[in-house]
């Protein structure tokens, strides 16, 4: 039997310390390396090509819908599975639109997460029955018609990435050394973010990175809300 290999991305060390040592009870899934945020993701996506990466979302310096974006644009092969603790309709789709193939929560019990793992690998998709419900009840779609859509403005990586560095509080020429550009191609992307985004302030940047769950720290107030546990849905074909 082909081992899976997985790639842990999460910003706190214990989740991925946790999901380490429960999938190492499975014979035929094996964690390769874990990520503390979205960057380090690409980076080690593109170098270990992992046929699965476990993504969250909201993580420091890059988000898991843009990290997820950008593993699917580079490396084709590789399966992103969401696990969050959010199940927000618009973060849901934000998600599906970047490529992800599953989606399921942090609750769920280790032999989901397997099931789920091994769903995706084998090429299906993956949703818990309440996401189901919902996402065909709001586009009338199944499974296999995973195609979001396309709400907001259209933001180019580099802009998603420079937005979500300015809502965390980073000055352009920190953001220039992190992104490993000019100052003055850092200003571009923040004049054409506010062109975009109507906005010509700071703060309106920020709000929407909140409002798109772009930022570290998501407040409450946006009304997210926990899935419920994730069953296994990879006998459920005729569904499809």
């Amino acid at each position: 039997m082909k081992t899976i290999s997985v790639l842990l991305v999460d910003d706190h060390p214990i989740v991925r310390q946790g999901l380490a040592a429960l999938l190492r009870f499975e014979d035929d899934i094996e964690v390769i390396r874990d990520a503390q945020n979205g960057r380090e993701a690409v980076a080690l996506a593109r170098e270990l090509r992992p046929d699965v990466v476990i993504m969250d979302i909201s993580m420091p310096l890059l988000n898991g819908i843009e990290a997820t974006r950008q593993i699917r644009k580079t490396v084709p092969s590789t399966r992103v599975l969401v696990l969050s603790s959010y199940s927000d309709d618009e973060l849901v789709d934000q998600m599906l639109e970047a490529g992800a193939a599953g989606y399921l929560n942090k609750q769920t019990a280790t032999g989901d997460l397997a099931g789920a793992i091994r769903t995706v690998h084998n090429g299906k998709s993956y949703l818990s029955p309440a996401l189901l419900k919902r996402w065909r009840r709001r586009h009338a779609g199944s499974l296999s018609d995973w195609e979001a859509p396309k709400t907001g403005a259209k933001l180019s990586s580099r802009e998603v990435e420079v937005l979500q560095l300015v809502a965390e509080g980073y000055a352009n020429k920190q953001i220039a050394a992190e992104l490993n550009i000019s100052t003055k191609t850092v200003e571009k992307h923040r004049q054409s973010l506010m062109t975009k985004l109507d906005t010509h302030e700071t703060a309106g940047l920020t709000r929407y990175a909140i409002s798109r769950g772009l930022v570290h720290c998501t407040p409450p107030a946006i009304g997210l809300r926990e899935m419920e546990p994730v069953p296994d849905l990879s006998h459920q074909g005729s569904e499809r």
